[in-house]
């Protein structure tokens, strides 16, 4: 039985300002982060990032591609109106780009301007802690982060523009939202924030889950250290995320695999 052949891309790098080629390389990143660390659903879910200097414009994974396959030149670029502006050849696959994912990217880019990147997961935990009635609980330091988390309601899968405004409405000002009964949304300024939002989010819904299948009581935070808490991770007195932590993750990938560069 032959093997099927490796998917070879060209290069976009010389379509691109240096600006947008530093945009890939950091989204194609945080797709092969996604699934270092466990939260990718293979090729279900979808993460973007704004192109600088382009309104209204954003790169998002092509539809039926592994994230640990995702690179620079793989990514699609695509408008706020749902038209594909720039893509690689992908041969005979022709890959496009997945509904739901432009529903819901599109409508945060559009709604958030000041938001450069948006992740979503289906991660085994997020979708645990999206069912449960009581939501994410601020039982650890980690969740306490998450205090004034939003909560959108499952209305189907997101292929509906009908649902673009209640979404935004439900996530409003904030970093981060649980889609009940659906997963986890996150978004930042940079990439490196969106990302540590969505690592420390899965970090909270997992020590939940673990906590609560030891079927023990749950040992509660008094209300105002769990306000003085989440105080500590607001932008007001900490530095932004991701500062740290971006250039080391880069450093980590480009050690196991530099191809998300291509």
């Amino acid at each position: 039985m032959s093997q099927p052949s490796p998917l070879r891309i060209a290069s976009m790098r010389d379509q691109c300002t240096p600006e947008e080629w530093q945009a890939r390389v950091d989204l194609a990143a945080c797709y092969r982060l996604v699934e270092l660390y466990g939260m990718a659903d293979m090729m279900a879910n979808h993460i973007s990032v704004r192109v600088p200097g382009e309104e209204g414009a954003f790169l998002i994974n092509a539809y039926g591609m592994m994230y640990e396959e995702i690179t620079a030149s793989s990514l699609i670029k695509v408008d706020v109106a749902g038209n594909i502006l720039a893509k690689p050849d992908f041969g005979d696959l022709n890959y496009g780009i997945n509904k739901a994912g432009y529903v819901i990217h599109s409508a945060v880019h559009e709604a958030r301007p000041e938001v450069a990147c948006v992740i979503h997961t289906h991660s085994w935990a997020s979708m645990a802690v999206s069912s449960l009635e009581c939501g994410l609980l601020p039982i650890t330091q980690t969740a306490m982060r998450f205090l004034k988390i939003g909560y959108h309601d499952y209305q189907g899968v997101v292929l509906d523009t009908a649902e673009q405004a209640s979404l935004i409405e439900d996530l409003g000002t904030g970093e981060a939202l649980i889609l009940r009964n659906h997963g986890a949304l996150t978004v930042g300024n940079t990439v490196g924030e969106a990302f540590n939002w969505m690592h420390r989010l899965e970090l909270a819904c997992r020590a939940q889950i673990g906590a609560m299948s030891c079927n023990t009581p749950l040992r509660e935070v008094a209300p105002a250290i769990l306000q003085e808490t989440w105080n500590n991770y607001q932008p007001g007195t900490r530095r932004p995320y991701g500062v740290m932590e971006w250039p080391a993750l880069l450093r980590k990938l480009d050690r196991i695999d530099p191809s998300f560069r291509d």
